[in-house]
């Protein structure tokens, strides 16, 4: 098979796939073949492009039997299946017989007047590991985009299938075997007539007539198990045939398969529910697990997978794999440019500050921190910053959570609001009964930027699940971990979370740095000055925001044994100095911040410099948080405490505005009720 511009063009548009990995004759070396060779076609002339991705293109745009790609996020893992691997099939009226080869297909195909023989002695029974699959959570619209504009897919509506073989499930096939009897009442019509070519298509005319249902028999509608709410897109059954204990849940895939949309699955689905609902000894999955570990294809395809590896991240502007020569030149010449791009951003963050460029610096830090390491249970690498004396205006926050999406691959805001805490499902649980993961908010992707909005909170009372939301919370800052619910235990999942957390005073939330906000402007029109921001920005410009922040997380990082020395001996003296305010979690502070100095600036190593600017600007960040305890005391000693009605109010203090009222007092009221509950 020679491929002409890509894969596609042979493989997908002549409908070579199924052809070329179901050979006739037993070899066992066919399967490598397979996989080692769309993986070096693959690596020609951007071939990757030329595949249609699910995440672009609908599905009845696509043919079934076809190429396809998936990027996508391993939401749960079912059991594993069996199925036939190898299975021969007989022509009753001549005895011929052809052996057939089961991987990559969810049906057992057979020719006319032919039927499967279940007591074949070359009949081979193997295994696959099925994964759930969903789009990235919270990926950013630019992400999308960017992987549309890149793709050279051309795809057009597919309005028809028609089979061209007698298909039948692999777990009717077992069935068969279990139930003999069955075997030839299915093979035999009222007439005696086996099945021919016509019963593919009155198959086929079914499943289109249900094709809009969203689910039979009038069940509820299937739920599509995504973590964040409003999130659209496929959902996959992604089947592994080998190395599938090297993938996890959580873990963020790109994968080359086969696509599976028969609509005899449905309508074997559909039996295989109505039978069970009759005779429940039939089958020992639920009704519910049935529903769920097999939707209708239309709704949740299938895809067998021949190439699948983790992303390393998930920008489409940066190179997928930075190990390679081509990619390491692309390294080299964006380095070269890192300082005037770390300028532009600083003074671009800045101004969505409000002009507050420490505070932008911070940010800067924030964005591109990363777990790099865990030593025992401790995280090393997260850096969750707590801006406070964020304006108690919804659009201020709104906006710099957009401003945040705009530079990262995948974020989401969450709205701390005592309704939020109260309804919303934060931790994934199990569900025994459809065995399966139900997801949660806090299940999402590594190096996710997820924004916490603590303006909203306003005085009432957490229920139970709202105190475990808080608790969840605090695990994921604290030990970047979330403990999924399995009923009579918990385990425990790591997890790589950017939390940022945006409050008036401090956050009741742990945090690993708080920022106070002092802004140097207060625009009269909010909306219109944050809206003018990102209109302003020339899109390769923000392009190249992007590749900086995703670029630094991936720089390795060291510090030289001089460096070291130097480092603690700086920070014996500073003891001996302030031996009350400075204490072990400051030097550890103090060396993250002089971490991600370092990679912001390009350089892998620490140096005396970077040490010396990262205790300034720790110094510069305690110094407004001692400022701003001052002027609390200070209103507090004059609130009357007979009148609830005394606002205090003090702008422009300084080189910020502090913006004190009624409402923070009853936000620190209720940020007291909450750590009692």
């Amino acid at each position: 098979m020679v491929l002409n511009r890509s894969l596609l063009c042979d493989a997908n548009v002549h409908g070579n796939v199924p052809c070329f990995v179901a050979q006739n004759t037993p070899n066992s070396d066919w399967e490598k073949k397979v996989t080692d060779y769309f993986k070096e076609k693959l690596k020609e002339n951007n071939a990757t492009n030329w595949v249609p991705s699910l995440n672009d293109v609908p599905v009845h745009y696509l043919k079934p039997n076809s190429l396809v790609k998936f990027r996508c996020m391993v939401q749960d893992m079912f059991d594993p299946e069996f199925y036939m691997g190898v299975y021969e099939t007989v022509d009753p009226n001549t005895n011929a017989r052809v052996l057939h080869f089961g991987k990559y297909r969810d049906v057992a195909e057979c020719g006319p007047q032919q039927e499967i023989d279940m007591n074949s002695s070359q009949t081979v029974t193997l295994e696959r590991q099925t994964f759930y699959c969903v789009p990235v959570p919270g990926e950013s619209a630019w992400v999308k985009e960017a992987y549309i504009s890149a793709s050279q897919a051309r795809v057009s509506p597919s309005t028809s299938y028609t089979p061209s073989r007698h298909k039948r499930s692999y777990e009717e096939d077992e069935d068969m075997e279990q139930h003999p009897s069955k075997q030839k009442e299915q093979h035999m019509g009222s007439g005696g007539d086996s099945h021919g070519c016509g019963e593919p298509k009155r198959l086929e005319t079914e499943a289109s007539a249900g094709h809009h249902l969203i689910s039979p028999n009038c069940s509820p509608p299937l739920d599509l198990n995504f973590p964040l709410p409003g999130e659209k897109g496929p959902a996959c059954l992604v089947k592994v045939y080998e190395s599938w204990d090297t993938f996890k849940v959580n873990d963020v895939l790109e994968v080359y398969g086969i696509l599976s949309v028969d609509p005899v699955l449905s309508i074997v689905n559909n039996e295989e529910r109505d039978s069970s609902t009759l005779d429940p000894m039939e089958c020992m999955d639920t009704a519910e697990e049935q529903r769920v570990h097999s939707p209708p294809s239309s709704l949740v395809p299938r895809i067998h997978v021949i190439l699948a590896h983790k992303l390393q991240h998930l920008n489409p502007l940066l190179p997928a794999c930075l190990n390679e020569e081509e990619s390491k030149t692309f390294v080299s010449n964006f380095m070269s440019e890192l300082s005037p791009v770390r300028a532009e951003l600083l003074g671009f963050l800045t101004h969505a500050l409000l002009g507050d460029s420490l505070a932008a610096e911070y940010l800067i830090l924030h964005l591109i921190s990363t777990v790099y390491a865990r030593r025992d249970v401790l995280p090393l690498g997260k850096f969750t910053v707590n801006l406070s004396g964020c304006p108690r205006n919804s659009i201020f926050t709104e906006h710099i959570y957009r401003i945040i999406q705009q530079l990262v691959p995948a974020s989401y805001r969450l709205q701390m609001t005592i309704e939020n805490m109260n309804h919303s499902r934060f931790i994934p649980r199990k569900d025994y009964t459809a065995n399966r993961l139900v997801s949660g908010i806090l299940q999402l992707a590594s190096n996710t930027s997820l924004v916490i909005d603590e303006t909203q909170l306003e005085q009432g009372q957490l229920d139970t699940k709202g105190v475990h939301n808080v608790k969840a919370l605090g695990n994921l800052i604290t030990w970047q971990k979330v403990d999924y619910d399995f009923s009579y235990h918990q385990m425990e999942f790591p997890c790589n979370i950017n939390v940022l957390i945006t409050s008036e005073g401090r956050s009741l939330l742990p945090s690993d740095c708080q920022v106070q906000l002092q802004p140097q402007i207060i625009p009269p029109n909010m909306e219109e000055y944050m809206s003018s921001l990102l209109t302003a920005v020339l899109p390769s410009v923000l392009n190249k925001f992007r590749i900086y922040l995703s670029l630094l997380r991936l720089l390795d990082y060291s510090i030289s044994d001089e460096v070291t020395k130097a480092v603690e001996e700086d920070f014996v003296e500073m003891r001996k100095n302030d031996p009350e305010s400075i204490t072990a979690d400051d030097l550890h502070r103090t060396l993250l911040v002089a971490r991600f100095l370092s990679l912001s600036a390009g350089q892998t190593t620490l140096s005396r410099e970077r040490w010396l600017r990262a205790k300034q600007l720790e110094a510069l960040r305690k110094a407004r948080l001692q400022q701003q305890k001052a002027l609390l005391d200070l209103c507090h000693s004059k609130i009357n405490p007979l009148s609830q009605s005394c606002l205090c109010d003090v702008s422009n203090l300084d080189h910020g505005a502090a913006n004190l009222s009624k409402r923070r007092y009853s936000s620190a009221a209720a940020a007291v009720s909450w750590r009692r509950s």
